[in-house]
């Protein structure tokens, strides 16, 4: 095959050696361990080893040897290799970086020669004989359908390749690196090339011996400046740049673009922007063409006491001529949307990750807000009354096997330890002690298991490799051994489950016991440490592309992969929480650096929530996946609506409130995971109703109720599931506007009134305040929620919880006092059918997809539960304020159903017949004259029960508006 083409995608994986699937989690469709064995042993062959000895840490051991039977990373061949063959002297000493944009160069090279594309952004590489092919494609190829797998890509077309005359090196090898950004070398035919390339460089920067610089362009390139050093050209439709030293000049024949560089030995390539003065952007750019970048570094800064990250990118340039300094930077959207101290040009560089915005300089600065994680979300709604005999009761059935670990390898180990350590934080608030004991020796148990090792075990055991610089698991499971994947989302779990246990077993933390086994798998997925060079400096973290990747050798036509965000994001979490368990600040801070910039590359890149990002024509308002070329809508294991949407929310933590930031965008993903379902979901509904209370917790609960017999997801449990979804519809959506002097904070919002909430998971009471003025005195070892809801739980101490000292500000919004039934409610934002009004809004009814007279299809949903009245004898009346526009034959509907006793069951369905808008913009009034269509059951009586209003377009092309707040309601025929 030519060494030019490649393919793009999961199933182009391994375009030159044959595809192997990296994940299963589906154990519908996933292979038997048997056979999944005999594959990777077919295909890689397994190490040799004695048997395995121990090295103490603490009270805990790792193996030094591999154990007998088990594998190591494979590199370019069938078998494990060195991978400090494929660097130079010059390479920095330690551990080599894997899972990194360039991983493809020193891991799995193909043909033991050269990588796959490089996609850096805005330019993207390929690595060949006679030098670097450069390819800056701004045209995105979609593939698949609106309901199949789908994807989008800028996938690597060559328009340039940069050498040197002459040069024919057997392979490339890597000279040096820094946090974002890589040198390959070449050496053949008597000549030498060495190329920095990096994250965010328009410019590419080198340094040969042996012939002339030369430049072969896809087509005869269109030169439109040459004048001695620097000459400008458009190869393949995009402006470049070469720029020589003084006293150089270029010379064009053909296809090719050759300098003698005066002798000099060194000059830089640039890709231009569209748009502007292409000569202007040229000379502006000739300031810093012979400042060469020869080094990136990030520094971070959690502040505390305002709750802020500031995180700062530098560069260091060393002037081959002249004195200047800086560079030319283009930024990714998780960053110039938060950059302080900074003004972009006006031109951009498209990218697969949205357009990116440049700056100059020798360092750029971002500022962006931590909002705080919790243990657990407080039990403000199930700790009384019926709602707690039901968590009760599936806590007590918890007992036996609180983690129920599905198999033995690293992942699924892993799941069933985050299971127990939500089970145990639940059981914790509320005084469950022995559902509380139960799940912390259960997760001791297995962490002491795998936290120790001994001469001849091979399973349960970590091994740490010196030569890869890694510490894997055995038995590995996806990968992790044999190309080094997804140790982040494997290790989180067992680190956040050891911060849940280091809370009510401090002494099993410390470093003479286990913490120092704890601290070594923080260290393999994301070393935190600069000066431990036993671990590449945050492995699986790419510091500039704000996210995880977890793919650890990138041998694709499309680059590095990452599908489940989420994952990564709980391994950030669980840093903060073991951090702040243990008094680890470096730790902590980490893991906030961690967590807040990849929580901004979320929504803009997995989520895409500003709707700027992903290609127009993509079709999809999230992805499973995220790719170095791009992104799909599909996972490594399943083609399921629920299971591509849903890996990129589980496991569902205290830690994932996250993906609460944007309500309205929980109804955008919801509303299409059901449009490609072809209905509500049929697996993995607990992880999916849990996102859903996110932005409507009402719904979700109501969802859960009447769906009693779902089948729970393996990380999942019955009691964290009724817990997080009832307790979100009594606090109602997050509140990311406020902030806290804390790290284990959250703030909620419902009907306008807030919830604070902190967590003190310290030996000694606390004061939090927050960013509006609102004070919290926390007890040691509670979590305190108070504001709207009045609740003091946790109990790592031992004994009752005590109430909280809050002082909150401002007032909450008044509701309507005790006894006093509201049966006017108004349709409100998020979902809540309160009994006041709010500020006037908008929302939008989406267009019909068909005739959906009588039965909703994405319909706007509101819910108004824990209600007692009497009924009265009479029917609702409502008054809908909607607006078409200019559209024709448009019609709206709504349904009232009511629960009368809160057991999830509709005893009252009324659907009213369509309201047909005119095509005249302005308000018009949907109201009970309309007609009854349809009903079934009867009213009666109110207690605890719930109401629930869906309005939709039932037909018509076009969308509608549906005024809400303070326009909208309905009033209910109770007392």
């Amino acid at each position: 095959m030519d060494p030019s083409i490649r393919t793009t995608g999961p199933d182009s994986a391994y375009p030159r050696e044959g595809r192997f699937i990296r994940r299963s989690r589906n154990h519908r469709r996933g292979l038997a361990a048997g056979v999944v064995i005999a594959m990777v042993a077919a295909l890689f062959g397994f190490g040799v080893a004695r048997s395995a000895e121990a090295a103490t840490l603490g009270a805990g051991s790792y193996a030094d040897t591999l154990p007998a039977g088990r594998s190591l990373p494979s590199g370019c061949g069938s078998v494990s290799t060195n991978p400090r063959q494929w660097v130079t002297a010059n390479a920095p000493a330690g551990a080599v970086p894997t899972n990194d944009w360039w991983s493809s160069i020193l891991f799995k090279k193909t043909d033991c020669a050269y990588g796959e594309p490089l996609y850096a952004h805005p330019i993207s590489y390929d690595t060949f004989g006679n030098g670097l092919g450069f390819s800056y494609n701004t045209t995105a190829a979609i593939s698949g359908t609106a309901t199949g797998v789908s994807e989008y890509h800028y996938p690597y077309v060559q328009d340039i390749r940069v050498g040197v005359a002459g040069l024919n090196s057997p392979d490339v090898k890597v000279d040096g690196w820094s946090d974002w950004t890589v040198t390959p070398y070449w050496s053949g035919g008597g000549r030498t090339m060495k190329a920095t390339i990096g994250h965010g460089l328009p410019f590419s920067y080198f340094q040969v011996t042996g012939g002339d610089a030369q430049i072969t362009t896809s087509g005869t390139p269109a030169v439109w400046s040459n004048s001695g050093a620097t000459i400008g050209f458009t190869a393949n439709g995009h402006d470049y740049v070469a720029y020589a030293p003084t006293g150089a000049t270029w010379t064009v024949s053909g296809t090719t673009i050759s300098s003698a560089l005066a002798g000099q030995g060194f000059f830089s390539v640039a890709v231009l922007p569209a748009g502007g003065d292409r000569a202007a952007l040229a000379a502006t750019y000739g300031q810093y063409a012979h400042a060469h970048v020869t080094g990136t570094r990030v520094s971070y800064a959690y502040n505390q006491s305002a709750s802020t990250l500031t995180t700062t990118y530098a560069f260091t340039t060393t002037a081959r001529q002249g004195t200047a300094t800086g560079t030319v930077i283009a930024l990714y959207p998780h960053q110039w949307n938060y950059l302080t101290g900074s003004t972009p040009f006006a031109q951009t560089y498209t990218s697969a990750r949205g357009q990116m915005k440049i700056v100059t300089g020798t360092q750029f600065r971002t500022t962006m807000k931590y909002t705080g994680v919790l243990p657990e979300v407080p039990a403000v709604g199930d700790s009384s009354g019926a709602d707690l005999t039901t968590i009760t009761n599936q806590l007590n059935a918890e007992l036996a096997n609180p983690a129920d670990i599905r198999g033995d390898d690293t992942y699924w180990t892993g799941k069933g330890l985050g299971r127990a350590a939500r089970i145990a934080e639940i059981a914790d608030q509320l005084n469950l002690t022995s559902v509380r004991t139960s799940a912390l020796n259960a997760i001791r148990t297995r962490l002491n298991d795998w936290f120790t090792a001994s001469p001849g075990k091979t399973s349960r055991v970590f091994y740490l490799n010196p030569t890869w610089g890694t510490l894997i698991g055995y038995p590995a499971s996806y990968g992790s051994d044999l190309e080094l994947n997804d140790h982040h989302f494997h290790y989180g779990y067992y680190i956040a489950a050891a911060a849940t246990l280091a809370k009510f077993d401090p002494n099993w933390a410390k470093s003479s016991q286990y913490g120092g086994m704890v601290d070594l798998l923080i260290r393999d997925a994301n070393n935190y440490d600069r000066a431990d060079t036993r671990f590449p400096y945050l492995r699986d973290f790419d510091i500039y592309a704000g996210h995880d990747w977890a793919s650890g050798h990138g041998a694709f036509g499309s680059g590095n992969n990452q599908e489940s965000s989420s994952e990564g994001m709980n391994f950030a979490n669980a840093l903060i929480q073991w951090g702040q368990a243990t008094g680890n600040t470096a730790v902590r801070d980490a893991g906030i650096y961690i967590y807040t910039t990849q929580a901004a590359a979320i929504q803009e890149y997995w989520f895409d929530t500003r709707n700027q990002n992903f290609p127009t024509t993509f079709g999809h308002s999230t992805v499973g996946m995220v790719w170095g070329s791009g992104g799909a809508y599909a996972t490594w294991f399943s083609g399921e609506p629920e299971m591509i949407q849903g890996i990129n929310m589980l496991p569902i933590t205290g830690g994932h409130f996250y993906l609460g930031d944007n309500p309205g965008y929980i109804t955008t993903n919801y509303n299409e995971l059901v449009t490609n379902n072809g209905g509500p979901p049929t697996v993995w509904q607990d992880v999916i109703w849990e996102f859903l209370a996110l932005g409507n917790g009402d719904t979700a609960l109501a969802n859960l109720r009447a769906n009693p017999g779902y089948t729970p997801e393996e990380g999942e449990s019955r009691a964290h599931t009724f817990h997080w979804i009832r307790n979100l519809a009594a606090l109602g959506n997050v509140d990311s506007s406020i902030t806290a002097n804390h790290p284990l904070t959250k703030v909620f919002s419902k009907n306008g009134a807030r919830t604070y909430v902190a967590s003190n998971i310290s030996g000694s009471a606390i004061t939090v305040t927050f960013s509006n003025g609102t004070v919290l005195n926390v007890p040691a070892g509670k979590t305190v929620a108070s504001g709207a809801q009045n609740w003091s739980g946790g109990n790592a101490g031992g004994g009752t919880p005590p109430t909280g000292n809050p002082t909150p500000t401002p007032t909450p919004t008044p509701t309507p006092p005790t006894g006093t039934f509201a049966a006017t409610r108004y349709l409100q934002t998020g979902g809540a059918l309160p009994g006041t009004s709010g500020t006037a809004g908008n929302l939008t009814l989406a267009a019909s997809t068909g005739n959906s007279n009588g039965t909703p299809v994405n319909p706007q949903v509101f819910v108004a539960t824990g209600l007692t009245a009497t009924h009265n004898g009479g029917s609702a009346t409502f008054d809908l304020f909607l607006d078409a526009g200019a559209t024709v034959a448009n019609g709206s509907q709504i349904r009232v159903s009511y629960d009368l006793t809160g057991n999830g069951s509709w005893d009252r369905v009324e659907t009213y017949n369509y309201f047909a808008t005119d095509p005249v913009p302005g308000w018009e009034h949907y109201t009970q004259a309309a007609g009854l269509q349809s009903s079934s059951g009867t009213l009666g009586n109110l207690s605890g029960g719930q109401v629930r209003v869906e309005v939709w377009n039932a037909i018509g092309n076009g969308t509608t508006t549906l005024g809400i707040g303070n326009q909208s309601l309905i009033r209910l025929p109770f007392s």
